[in-house]
C-alpha cells in the first residue's frame, strides 16, 4: 500500500510539473515572439530616426560650408584679388576655403567626409570618382534636383552620403573659369590653362558631397534595442515569477490537495477531511463539486454495506 501511494504521489508531482512546464513554455514562447517583434520594429524605427538626424547634421555641415563660401567670396576675395596678376592665393577660392575649414572640423570628427567635386575643376584634387561623378551627372540632367541621398560601400565600411549641386550662379565666377585669357595670370601659372575653364552661367559644374558612416546609425540602433530587450526581459522574468507563484497558490496546490483526497477516498479511506478552497473562482467551484461527489459516494457505499 505504501509503495502504491508513493508511486501515486510521484505521478502527481510529475503531472504538476508538466502543467507548470506547459504554462511556462507558453509564456516564454509568447515573450520571445514579442521580444523579437519589438526588437525588429524598434531597430527599424530607431535606425530611421538616426538617419533623419544624420540628414539634419549633414544639412548643418553644408550650411556651414556655404557660409564659409559666402564669407570668402564677399570678404576674403576682394582683399586678395588685387594681387592675382602677380601672386594667386588659393585662400581666395571659395571651394578651397570651405574644404580647408572642414579639414579642421575633421580633426575632431574624422568620421565625416566633405568634398566639392567638379567635372572640370581648376585643382585636379577636386576631380570626382565614379560614384561622385554619377551624382553630378544626375544634377546636370535634372536641374530641379536639389539633393541626392545614397548609401555607399567603401573599404572603410558603409557611408550615408548626401550630395548637393554646385551651380555657377555668380557672374564673378566666370572671371576665373571662362577662358584662360580672362583668368588671373598667376592662377594660370599655378594650375595651367587646361583645367577649370569653359564654365557657363547657370551650369551645374559639380556637387557638394558630405558623408557620414552608417556605423553611427547602426550603433545607436543596437544600443537602443539592447536597452529595450533588457527592459522587456526583466519585465518578463517578473511576470514569470508572479504568475508561477499565483499558479502554485491558486491552481497547483488546490488541485494537488484534491488529488490526494481523491486518492485516499478511492482506496476506501472516508475519514480523510474534506478540502474546500475558499473563494468563488473555478477551482473553488470544483472543490465544492468534488466534496458533494465524495459525500454522495460515501452515502452510496454505506447503503451497499447495509
Amino acid at each position: 500500500m505504501t509503495t502504491a501511494m508513493a508511486s501515486s504521489t510521484l505521478e502527481k508531482e510529475i503531472s504538476n510539473m508538466r502543467l507548470r512546464f506547459k504554462f511556462n513554455s507558453a509564456i516564454t514562447l509568447a515573450c520571445l515572439l514579442g521580444m523579437g517583434a519589438a526588437s525588429g520594429l524598434s531597430y527599424w524605427i530607431v535606425q530611421k530616426s538616426a538617419v533623419e538626424e544624420m540628414e539634419q547634421q549633414i544639412q548643418l555641415l553644408r550650411s556651414n560650408a556655404l557660409a564659409v563660401r559666402t564669407y570668402t567670396l564677399s570678404s576674403i576675395d576682394p582683399l586678395l584679388s588685387e594681387d592675382n596678376d602677380i601672386l594667386f592665393l588659393p585662400q581666395s577660392v571659395t571651394a578651397y576655403a570651405a574644404q580647408s575649414v572642414f579639414s579642421t572640423f575633421r580633426e575632431t570628427f574624422p568620421e565625416y567626409y566633405y568634398k566639392e567635386a567638379a567635372l572640370n575643376p581648376t585643382n585636379p584634387a577636386d576631380l570626382p570618382d565614379a560614384f561622385e561623378a554619377a551624382f553630378i551627372e544626375k544634377f546636370r540632367a535634372d536641374p530641379a534636383l536639389d539633393e541626392l541621398v545614397a548609401v555607399r560601400d567603401t573599404a572603410r565600411g558603409r557611408y550615408f552620403t548626401m550630395a548637393f549641386p554646385l551651380t555657377v550662379d555668380n557672374p564673378g565666377c566666370l572671371t576665373c573659369h571662362s577662358t584662360p585669357e580672362a583668368a588671373p595670370p598667376a592662377m594660370v601659372d599655378l594650375y595651367g590653362p587646361d583645367n577649370g575653364f569653359g564654365w557657363e552661367l547657370g551650369e551645374t559644374i559639380g556637387a557638394q558631397i558630405i558623408s557620414a558612416p552608417m556605423a553611427l546609425v547602426d550603433a545607436r540602433a543596437r544600443e537602443t534595442v539592447g536597452v529595450l530587450v533588457g527592459a522587456i526581459a526583466a519585465a518578463f522574468l517578473l511576470v514569470l515569477v508572479v504568475t508561477n507563484v499565483l499558479l502554485t497558490r491558486i491552481v497547483v496546490f488546490p488541485v494537488r490537495r484534491m488529488s490526494e483526497v481523491a486518492e485516499k477516498v478511492s482506496l476506501g479511506d472516508f475519514d480523510t477531511p474534506e478540502y474546500s478552497k475558499p473563494g468563488r473562482d473555478e477551482i473553488s467551484s470544483l472543490s465544492a463539486s468534488f466534496n458533494r461527489m465524495r459525500r454522495s459516494l460515501e452515502s452510496a457505499m454505506r447503503m451497499i454495506d447495509d
